[in-house]
């Protein structure tokens, strides 16, 4: 092959497929030398060809590595320090010997061989430039052509060499999709490596109807409103809670558009994808009662540490306020992100009348007062003992018919009541109390360091072998703190 026809091979590859030169001359270069390799029967020689990238001429070497003498060479690429010698007696070991040899012959099996190395070379270059040009918008919209349906999957043509691949999984509903179809699907993800189209494309996520509406309100695109989260029953039913940056604007308002046409051109995109649009608050009670919406609330207990909410409606609100199987507390739940429980306004105050029966009767108990005296504590928000002893003297004296002498026996009674658990607790643990390095750790109190026991933790040893989440469930131990005692249990380790 002559120079000028070689540069001339190279343009128009590099013209057709889109890609930098440089990637076809090597692999050239590469097709070249395997060429060269096979004059070579019986050996396994190190071949490298270089194009002059302006004249097209080009060169073949022949290379050896240098070994040490008890190194086992192999034939036809390295050279034990003896055979080196003979060849130039400045090498040495972990130099290279390169010798000029003829180039190869191109002729029908050469050309053949050349082809398929270039067109893998060009397969990798067009794989790696759909990456370069994709990674960025994993998370956005792509619009593209069905290039093909399977059973299982729909592949995109995306342009310029890229497909997408949609797995029937990730369509809405019972989307059905013909070849020539105009398509619009959401990123998912680009896998680099592997086989076949990279590009994997979902219309069932969250973050497509969140994209749809920044297509079709300006505000959404502008930011001067928010989409704080989103949730989809794909096909079916979605809600989206939207905050405004700018108090002259309704938020709602702006994203379903005159006559609803902003949030019906989403709706059809996506099947008929019925779409709720909720008002974010950053009061979650509020906003659980927003998204609850259209049903209508009539109470709502929080529960922080389970992160749960208990949500009371008129028994006619209550098919509305679950939705049809369960979809409209579903969804509301994934919204907020809080675990929704759907109850009606009787058994909300039959739990609530169980609750405070029982923490009036621990009253009567702990402290030997009468059941009117309990009942106004819990009346007033007061559940344990602690908060008895802890809560301000003020804040008890504000309570009608509460004398200081009164307040001052209750908080009294109560620290009395805690030492005396206390000591029962550490009673029922006889035979199974905390070791003195747990008692005497820094960080560690009597009242952890008793609990720890409770769970068969009595030593640093037997703490510093427990995972965080293993301590969750104890009172009074949240996740930072059980990660400072484990690492604090951990320390001799790494002294050791």
């Amino acid at each position: 092959m002559e120079g000028k026809e070689l540069l001339s091979v190279v343009e128009l590859f590099a013209n057709e497929k889109d890609i930098n030169k440089e990637i076809v001359f090597e692999a050239m270069e590469q097709a070249l030398a395997s060429a060269t390799k096979k004059r070579f029967e019986d050996e396994e020689p190190e071949i490298h060809v270089v194009i002059d990238r302006e004249s097209g001429d080009y060169q073949t070497f022949r290379t050896w590595l240098v070994r040490a003498d008890d190194e086992m060479a192999i034939l036809g690429s390295e050279l034990t320090t003896e055979e080196a010698n003979e060849v130039d007696p400045s090498l040495e070991v972990g130099d290279t010997h390169k010798e000029l040899v003829a180039n190869a012959g191109f002729g029908r099996i050469e050309a053949q061989a050349a082809k398929q190395v270039i067109v893998q070379k060009i397969r990798e270059a067009e794989r790696e430039k759909v990456v370069v040009e994709y990674e960025d918008r994993v998370g956005t919209l792509i619009n593209g052509t069905v290039k093909k349906t399977t059973r299982d999957n729909v592949i995109v043509d995306l342009g310029n060499n890229a497909e997408g691949l949609l797995p029937r999984e990730n369509l809405v509903g019972r989307e059905i999709f013909r070849i020539n179809d105009r398509i619009r699907a959401l990123l998912e993800e680009v896998r680099p490596e592997g086989r076949g189209p990279q590009l994997l494309l979902t219309r069932t996520a969250p973050k497509m109807i969140m994209e749809l509406f920044k297509l079709e309100v300006p505000e959404v695109s502008e930011e001067v409103i928010e989409i704080r989260g989103a949730a989809r029953d794909p096909g079916s039913r979605a809600k989206i809670a939207v905050k405004t940056n700018d108090g002259r604007i309704d938020p709602v308002g702006a994203c379903v558009g005159m006559r609803g046409s902003r949030v019906q051109a989403v709706s059809n995109e996506l099947n008929n994808e019925r779409v709720d649009i909720v008002l974010w608050d950053d009061n979650p009670a509020q906003l659980v009662i927003n998204a609850l919406s259209p049903a209508e609330v009539a109470s709502i207990v929080m529960d922080e540490e389970a992160h749960t909410m208990d949500v009371a409606v008129a028994e006619d609100n209550l098919a509305q306020a679950i939705g049809r199987g369960g979809q409209n507390v579903r969804l509301a739940s994934e919204l907020t992100g809080w675990n929704i429980n759907i109850m009606t306004l009787e058994d909300a105050d039959a739990r609530r009348e169980a609750e405070m029966g029982q923490y009036v009767e621990q009253f009567m108990e702990w402290l030997g007062i009468d059941d009117e005296l309990a009942g106004v504590l819990v009346e007033e928000g007061f559940t344990t003992l602690e908060e008895v002893v802890y809560v301000p003297r003020e804040e008890m004296l504000a309570i009608e018919g509460f004398e200081e002498d009164l307040v001052d026996a209750l908080r009294e009674r109560s620290r009395d009541a805690l030492l005396n658990l206390e000591l029962a607790r550490e009673e029922k643990l006889e035979g199974r109390e905390p070791a003195e390095d747990l008692l005497t750790m820094e960080g560690m109190d009597r009242a952890t360091a008793f609990k720890l026991a409770e769970q068969d933790i009595r030593t640093m040893e037997d703490l510093a072998e427990q995972a965080v989440d293993d301590l969750l469930d104890i009172e009074g131990i949240d996740a930072e703190r059980a990660a400072a005692l484990i690492m604090k249990a951990r320390e001799p380790w790494f002294a050791e």
